[in-house]
């Protein structure tokens, strides 16, 4: 397979800015999973290709077998082989799944008993290097309770990761206090291990310098009766919720049309999220 290093990428941006999902995303997973047979907590081990189908095996040794399957885990756990596939995958998807990056960005959740910050969106730590810049989301502006969100990324995301949850939690309240020397302190905090949780191994990808972009597209092209999906492999959107969703769909239809081509028959496919196979999810967004 062949694939044209020449295209110059363009970023595109979305309209409408960014949204916070106040609810989380909960609510859009009920209802996308309405009708489905879903299993949680079946971390998958082993993903077996044959000419008439995948054989999926979780760590419990239980085994799943399909027409078709859609990967769609974080970019890390396919970068720690946490899943082996047999037989390998090609070596042109190997290479896509190792030169592409994978970024941390956590985030430190401070609760406290009232508001004493401005009624801004956020609030910048500005240093002399990189290493040392971070932000606090303002959740009381989206959500209305006294919650700010310190979001470290890069090395310094990777060094926090290696503090307990209340060492973390003291670094991020001691950057607030350089913001805000009356600061008051927390009452409740929460803390995300993103870069070395063993179902993510990380929270974005990124291209690294000298790579090409259209790795995100290797990514994406299918192996076989297995398709690819996740921010990862959205050329266009990567690192987005969009661009995952979007891939998404295309990995969907594409075994849709894998099992047409091997039964022939429409009556398989049934609508599953109502009876128009219209989609109507309770969301609260806040634009931010």
């Amino acid at each position: 397979m062949a694939f044209n290093n020449e295209k110059r990428w363009k970023e595109e941006l979305l309209p409408g800015g960014h949204g916070l999902m106040v609810r989380g995303y909960l609510p859009v997973i009920n209802t996308l999973a309405k009708g489905l047979d879903v299993h949680l907590n079946h971390r998958v081990t082993k993903v077996v290709r044959r000419y008439n189908g995948v054989k999926v095996t979780v760590e419990n040794g239980k085994t799943f077998v399909a027409d078709a399957a859609v990967i769609a885990v974080p970019l890390g756990v396919l970068k720690a082989k946490i899943i082996k596939f047999e037989p390998k995958l090609p070596d042109w998807k190997e290479a896509a799944i190792a030169d592409l990056g994978v970024g941390i960005e956590n985030k430190i959740a401070l609760h406290f008993e009232k508001v004493f910050w401005p009624n801004v969106e956020f609030l910048g730590v500005v240093a002399e290097t990189s290493y040392g810049c971070s932000y606090f989301l303002n959740l009381h502006k989206a959500t209305g309770h006294p919650v700010l969100v310190y979001m470290p990324a890069g090395q310094l995301a990777k060094d926090i990761e290696k503090m307990s949850d209340e060492a973390a939690a003291n670094f991020a309240y001691t950057q607030l206090k350089k913001i805000l020397p009356d600061a008051s302190d927390p009452i409740h905090y929460l803390v995300s291990h993103w870069g070395t949780d063993i179902n993510s191994l990380g929270s974005y990808s990124y291209d690294e310098v000298g790579k090409a972009h259209d790795l995100y597209e290797r990514l994406r092209v299918p192996v076989d009766n297995i398709f690819f999906a996740g921010e990862a492999t959205s050329m266009d959107y990567p690192g987005s919720v969009h661009g995952a969703f979007a891939t998404g769909l295309m990995a969907a239809e594409g075994c849709r049309m894998r099992v047409l081509e091997r039964y022939g028959e429409l009556d398989l496919f049934q609508p599953v999220m109502g009876e128009e196979g219209c989609v109507s999810v309770p969301l609260l967004i806040s634009r931010l």
